[in-house]
């Protein structure tokens, strides 16, 4: 395809009218531009140019030829001038497939002020905690929980999410505070379905420890275990910021406050790591806004 930029180059020549001021228009050796546009001739079987000392004239097959080639060559260069453009403001369908809980709690401020700063996007999300498949859905970006599965999908690190113990004051009133991490196990825990859901690894001043813990109430949903400890009904593992509107109106308070569970990972999964300006400016503003989460 070097033809291409030999034909650029060709249209910059007779632009100019010569091949010294077109060389030091696009920073090119003049020997190299003339070496160029003579391999272009060869190629093409016919002479573009009659060359003198003093100027150079377009042949009529040279004619005929820039007037094609320029046309092609002003629809690459407003080609790249959209580009940036787009660059500068993003536009289009943002198409991205977010956790559930986590919308609703963490990201729908953030999307509103992101829509805010950049009009251009229109958006359709798809609350779920299915895998997607990146190839053959429609989708832009899966924003997911929890380490990524190896694949193929390039995982952007958006932050790391730190979680502690909350229990509402009217359960600790009538079960009392746990002490100690290994006490939770005579208390109500609230737990995520899942591998090892009767296992929380606490970290503290003594190092680490995993508890066993148990309950009547084991869920699939954040938010609904949020939900169920402010209805006084057991402990439970929370991420921070899902709680703080909760602790500013006293309706959780922070339980084994020295100790706290790993922080969980949020990441931002791509087909590819080339990626149009409205994804580009999506996953950077989450990571710069989730960051303080």
């Amino acid at each position: 395809m070097e033809f291409l930029n030999d034909m650029a180059l060709f249209v910059e020549v007779v632009k100019a009218r010569s091949f010294r001021r077109a060389a030091e228009a696009i920073g090119m050796p003049n020997s190299t531009l003339s070496r160029r546009i003579s391999g272009l001739e060869k190629e093409i079987g016919l002479r573009l140019l009659h060359r003198t000392t003093r100027k150079i004239e377009l042949t009529e097959a040279g004619q005929l030829y820039f007037d094609r080639c320029k046309r092609i060559v002003d629809e690459a260069r407003l080609a790249h001038e959209q580009l940036g453009e787009m660059l500068a403001r993003p536009s289009g369908v943002l198409r991205a497939s977010l956790p559930v809980d986590f919308a609703k709690i963490y990201l729908a401020p953030l999307i509103a002020e992101f829509a805010r700063l950049y009009p251009g996007i229109s958006f359709e999300f798809d609350l779920t905690p299915r895998q997607v498949d990146l190839v053959s859905e429609p989708v832009d970006v899966v924003i997911r929980m929890g380490e990524p599965a190896s694949s193929n999908l390039i995982a952007r690190k958006l932050a790391s999410l730190r979680r502690g113990l909350y229990a509402s004051p009217r359960y600790l009133e009538l079960h009392g505070d746990p002490i100690h991490p290994t006490d939770l196990s005579s208390h109500e825990c609230l737990r995520m379905r899942g591998t090892r859901a009767d296992r929380w690894i606490l970290s503290g001043s003594e190092g680490e420890v995993e508890v066993e813990v148990g309950g009547r109430f084991e869920l699939n949903s954040v938010g609904m275990i949020r939900r169920l400890a402010t209805l006084d009904l057991g402990i439970a593992l929370l991420g921070e910021g899902i709680v703080a509107q909760d602790l500013a109106d006293g309706t959780l308070r922070r339980v084994l406050p020295q100790w706290q569970a790993s922080p969980v990972s949020v990441y931002a999964l791509t087909e590819t790591r080339l990626l149009p300006a409205k994804t580009q400016r999506f996953i950077e503003f989450l990571r710069e806004r989730l960051q303080d989460a």
